[in-house]
C-alpha cells in the first residue's frame, strides 16, 4: 500500500470514529446541551423522576410486603395526579426482594446504579434492611424504610418511617406489666430483629418487674408448633409476646387455635401482626388478641379517611389499610416535600431539607426527627375485632420523639449496646 493510500484510509478511519462517538453522545452526553438538551447531572433532570419500589412481591414476606408496594403506588400516582414532583411525574421502578435478603442488596444496588432512581421506598425485615444499608451508603443512595423495628442503627442514608423501639416495643411491654401480667413468654422468627427486640424486653421486665417464663424462635416460614404451643401451656405465661414476622404466623395462631387456646386464656401481642396479616389469618382466629402499631385503620383522622377510602377505591372493598402501609405511604410524601422544599433531587440536599419536616399522616401528625432520621410516632395498642378490624384500647396522647439507641433508659445500657 502506498503512503497516500495509507493516508486516505487513516482519514476514513477517523470519520468513521467520529460518527460513532456522536451517535454515542445522545441527549445522556454532556456536550449534548448545546445542542438543546439538557445534561443529566442528577436524577431526575429529564422529563420524570425514577423512584424504586423494592419489597417482598414473593416467598415467605410477600404476605407483609405485597400491600406496602400498593400503598406507595398509590402515593406516587396522587403526586403525579397533583403535578407531579418538581413539575415532574415520577416514574417507579418496582423490584422484587424475593423475601431474600442478599437479593435486596442486588436489587438495591441494580436500582441505584443502573435505574438512576432519585430515591427507594423498600424493605420490611431488618434482615433486608441491614442488606441494603452498606450499598446506600457506597453509592450514597436514599432509602425509606416503612416498618418497625429493633432500632439501635442511624444512617446518613436512610429515613425510618416506622417506629423504633421506644414507639412500639416498649411502652407495649410497660402496658402489658400494668394491665395482663407479669409472666412473658418470648416467640419470635429466627433473625435480627426479634433476638434485639427480645433483648431489649427481657432489659426491661428485669427493670420493671416482669418474669421471662420461655424464649423460643423459629425461621421464617416455619409452619409446625405444636411442640412450642406444648411448651407455652406448661410454662403458663400471662403474655405471648409475638415478634414473628411473614406466613409463620397464619400457623402459629391456627395452631394455637386448634390446641383449644384463645384470646381469653391467653393474652398474645404481636409487633408484625396488622390488619392485612388479619385478613389472611382470619379474624375468627385472631379475635381478641392484641398488635402495638402507630396507626390503624380504625385510627379517626380525616386525613385516615380519606387514606382508607382512596386506597379501597382503587384496590377493592375488601382490601384493608395498616401501619407499615401507611408509613410507606408517609414516606412517599415526605420525600417529595423534601425535594420540592430542596428544588433537587440531590440526596444530600433532600436530608438537609427533611429536616424537621411534619406532615398530617392518616395515623396523625409525624415529624422528622433531623439527628436520627427517625419519625415522631403516636403509639397505640389495639384488640383484634370479629371484623378484622383493631379496637384502641390505648395511646400515647401524643407523638413519641424517636429514642433508637434508648438514651432515655437507664436499664438499657446492656442491652443498647450491640446487637
Amino acid at each position: 500500500m502506498t503512503k497516500k493510500a495509507k493516508t486516505r484510509k487513516l482519514l476514513l478511519l477517523l470519520a468513521a470514529l467520529t460518527m460513532v462517538l456522536s451517535a454515542c453522545g445522545g441527549k445522556n452526553s454532556p456536550s449534548s446541551s448545546t445542542a438543546g438538551t439538557p445534561a443529566k447531572t442528577e436524577a431526575g433532570s429529564g422529563d420524570t423522576i425514577k423512584v424504586g419500589v423494592l419489597h417482598s412481591l414473593s416467598g415467605t414476606m410477600a404476605i407483609s410486603e405485597v400491600s406496602v408496594k400498593d400503598a406507595e403506588m398509590m402515593a406516587i400516582e396522587e403526586i403525579n395526579a397533583s403535578g407531579g414532583v418538581l413539575g415532574k411525574q415520577l416514574e417507579p421502578v418496582v423490584e422484587d426482594g424475593a423475601s431474600d435478603w442478599p437479593t435486596f442488596a442486588e436489587k438495591a444496588r441494580k436500582l441505584l446504579s443502573e435505574n438512576k432512581v432519585a430515591t427507594v421506598f423498600g424493605g420490611w425485615t431488618s434482615s433486608s434492611r441491614k442488606a441494603m444499608l452498606p450499598v446506600f451508603e457506597e453509592l450514597n443512595g436514599l432509602l425509606w424504610y416503612p416498618v418497625q423495628y429493633e432500632g439501635l442503627e442511624q444512617s446518613p442514608n436512610i429515613f425510618y418511617t416506622g417506629a423504633t423501639t421506644n414507639q412500639q416495643i416498649i411502652p407495649a411491654v410497660t402496658w402489658l406489666l400494668e394491665n395482663r401480667g407479669k409472666k412473658f413468654y418470648l416467640l419470635g422468627s429466627d433473625y435480627v430483629f426479634p433476638r434485639t427486640a427480645n433483648k431489649i424486653i427481657k432489659e426491661q421486665l428485669a427493670a420493671e418487674g416482669g418474669e421471662l417464663v420461655g424464649e423460643e424462635y423459629t425461621s421464617l416460614g416455619h409452619t409446625d408448633y405444636s411442640t412450642i404451643i406444648t411448651k407455652i401451656k406448661e410454662a403458663k405465661p400471662d403474655i405471648v409476646f409475638n415478634t414473628m414476622n411473614g406466613d409463620s404466623n397464619v400457623a402459629f395462631f391456627k395452631q394455637l387455635k386448634d390446641a383449644g387456646i384463645t384470646a381469653q386464656d391467653l393474652t398474645t401481642l404481636s409487633v408484625s401482626v396488622a390488619e392485612e396479616e388479619v385478613r389472611g389469618i382470619g379474624a375468627d382466629v385472631l379475635a381478641g388478641h392484641l398488635a402495638a402499631w402507630n396507626y390503624y385503620q380504625s385510627t379517626d383522622t380525616p386525613a385516615n379517611k380519606t387514606f382508607v377510602d382512596n386506597y379501597k377505591k382503587k384496590y377493592g372493598q375488601d382490601r384493608v389499610t395498616a401501619d407499615p402501609m401507611e408509613a410507606g405511604y408517609d414516606a412517599v410524601y415526605l420525600w417529595a416535600a423534601a425535594v420540592e422544599k430542596a428544588g433537587s433531587t440531590d440526596v444530600d440536599k433532600v436530608k438537609e431539607a427533611a429536616k424537621e419536616l411534619e406532615w398530617d399522616a392518616p395515623g396523625g401528625k409525624v415529624k422528622i426527627e433531623g439527628e436520627t432520621q427517625h419519625l415522631y410516632k403516636t403509639v397505640r395498642i389495639g384488640e383484634v375485632q370479629s371484623d378484622g378490624q383493631f379496637k384502641e384500647l390505648w395511646n400515647s396522647g401524643e407523638p413519641v420523639k424517636p429514642d433508637p439507641y434508648l438514651k432515655g433508659y437507664s436499664w438499657a445500657s446492656s442491652a443498647s449496646s450491640g446487637n
